[in-house]
């Protein structure tokens, strides 16, 4: 049975829970998507045991992440989990700047699979430590933002919070 550990930490956008074992952050989400990331934890662990405890250093660096310090995860161990094409995304997001956005085509042509828009975008979705990894810096080709397991009001938040600007970018708030 796999032993994981969760802090509750504040945010404006609402409470996070996160979820690590050892020195690697397993899991982001938002409280009020818990059941999402509890359907995550059977998937992936199948029997798993919660304990709750505080974790300074994730919560520091989500202070600092919403107080604009957007590189605070740096160097953080991350285990994600995920397939081999899932890491394969989830490693492309991670090369996505703060207040850029990226396509689901262009991440696919990113990690030479140009013909698997539809399973970025699912990969995109089943990434299981937001923010942190930063699926909600992908959006549609048309530059309207689509799909956030947040929800499109916290998506459209962050990116204005990373300082993506729709007149720049094109993208359609």
């Amino acid at each position: 049975m796999t032993e994981l550990f969760l802090d509750e930490v504040a945010s404006p956008l609402g409470p996070i829970v996160i979820a690590w074992h050892g020195d690697a952050l397993r899991a982001l989400y938002f409280l009020d998507r818990r059941d999402r990331m509890l359907s995550f934890f059977r998937g992936r662990f199948g029997e798993f045991d919660l304990r709750e405890k505080r974790h300074r250093d994730f919560r520091a660096r989500i202070a600092r992440y919403f107080e604009g310090e957007f590189n605070a995860f740096d160097g953080a161990a991350l285990d994600p989990g995920g397939t081999p094409f899932q890491k394969r995304v989830w490693d492309a997001l991670l090369e996505i700047p703060p207040g850029q956005t990226a396509t689901y085509g262009g991440i696919a042509e990113r990690i030479g699979s140009p013909a698997a828009c539809r399973a970025v975008g699912l990969a995109n979705g089943l990434n299981p430590i937001s923010i942190v990894i930063p699926c909600h810096r992908v959006v549609g080709s048309n530059g309207k933002l689509t799909g956030y397991g947040g929800g499109l009001d916290r998506k459209q938040w962050l990116l204005q919070h990373e300082g993506a600007s729709s007149r720049q970018s094109g993208l359609k708030f």
